[in-house]
Parts: structure tokens; C-alpha cells; sequence
């Protein structure tokens, strides 16, 4: 069986625990399983969940009432209704672009209100930050190994830091309390933990 071609999105902090993509919902408010094709060239079958599929022109696969964001962790955006009277005969993915569209957004909504329930840095971090990242692009402008060089030193220093941060966070806190705090769900935060716990004391 092949993979499911469904598109997912997501932000570089949070990952997969955070991916969204678009869910289909049935006239009765269901979510309808993957779709299965016989791509007729032996035993091989295509799966789908990808929204546009759900129209119903194949054989045991039904047709979406309405689209809305999903992402991984549970959350579900609001439901985006389909006129199938305006749709017509016209291909789903064209048809219904603005629906999905506005599932996307809200799933940037959602993982904004995500980053927004995450442990604050201090300003004074994420000036610095901020700052460092811009010193080190206008650096290679002028002297790309000379930026090289201050990217090296600077994981150095990330690795330094972040083993005594995961250490002490090990410590102090629970991996419930630090999955939340980072944005992550448990399974990520503690491999999270553990990937920095193998940087250098």
C-alpha cells in the first residue's frame, strides 16, 4: 500500500506535534476513512485523504459536506460548508480552493493561540536573538566563511547551553509541564530533552 498523500503543515518550533491539514466531514458529521484506488498495476493500492478526492465521482468514495483544519494534536477548526450547487461539475481541489484556504488559516490561528500558551522568553533573549541573527546575515554578505565560522561557534554555545538547560529542566520539572511550556506533546518534549542532554557539558 502506498503512503497517504494527504498534505500537512507545519511551523519549524513546533514540528509534527503541531502538523494540520485539511479534514473532510460527511453530511452526517463524520470523518470518512482514507480513500483506496486500484491504480491497476498489480497488487499495489493508492491511499488517499487528501480533501479533494472526497467528491464523490469513485466508487466507495463519498462526498465531503464540508472541509475544516485538523492538526495533530486534537484540535478541529470550524466547518467550512460546500455548495454542491455552485461546485457542480467542477474539479474539488479548484472548486473549493477558498474553503481550504480558510482551513489553513485557521490552523495559523491555532497554533499562534499555541505559541501564545508556550513559556515567555525575556525580551532581552529574544532581542539578542533577533540581533544575532541579523549581524550573522549581513556577515555573510560581506564574509561567508567569516559567517560560517559564527554559526560553528554559535551551535557550540547552543550545545553548551541547552545540555545544563534539559538537565535542570529534567530536574525541576515534569514532562507533562514541559510539554506544555514548549508548545510539544510529551513524546516530543522528551525527545527533545534527551537530543540536548547528548550536546556538550
Amino acid at each position: 500500500m502506498m503512503e497517504d498523500d494527504r498534505e500537512t503543515w507545519t511551523t519549524e518550533e513546533f514540528g509534527r506535534s503541531h502538523a494540520g491539514s485539511v479534514g473532510v466531514l460527511l453530511p452526517d458529521g463524520s470523518v470518512p476513512p482514507p480513500a483506496l484506488f486500484d491504480i491497476g498495476s498489480g497488487p499495489d493500492v493508492h491511499q488517499s485523504s487528501h480533501w479533494s478526492v472526497y467528491d464523490g465521482r469513485f466508487p466507495h468514495v463519498p462526498r465531503a459536506a464540508a472541509l475544516r483544519g485538523v492538526c495533530s494534536c486534537g484540535w478541529t477548526g470550524p466547518e467550512h460548508a460546500l455548495d454542491w450547487e455552485v461546485i457542480g461539475g467542477q474539479d474539488l481541489e479548484d472548486a473549493a480552493d477558498e474553503q481550504a484556504d480558510a482551513c489553513c488559516q485557521d490552523w495559523d490561528d491555532h497554533t499562534t493561540d499555541v505559541e501564545a500558551a508556550t513559556i515567555p522568553l525575556p525580551e532581552t533573549v529574544t532581542s539578542l536573538l533577533t540581533q544575532l541573527e541579523a549581524e550573522i546575515g549581513k556577515l555573510a554578505e560581506t564574509s561567508p566563511l567569516a559567517a560560517v565560522r559564527a554559526v560553528r561557534r554559535l551551535e557550540t554555545t547552543a550545545r553548551r547551553a541547552g545540555y545544563w538547560a534539559s538537565r535542570y529542566t529534567q530536574q525541576d520539572s515534569t514532562p507533562a509541564r514541559a510539554a506544555a511550556a514548549l508548545g510539544l506533546t510529551e513524546a516530543a518534549a522528551r525527545s527533545e530533552l534527551a537530543r540536548l542532554l547528548r550536546g556538550t557539558p
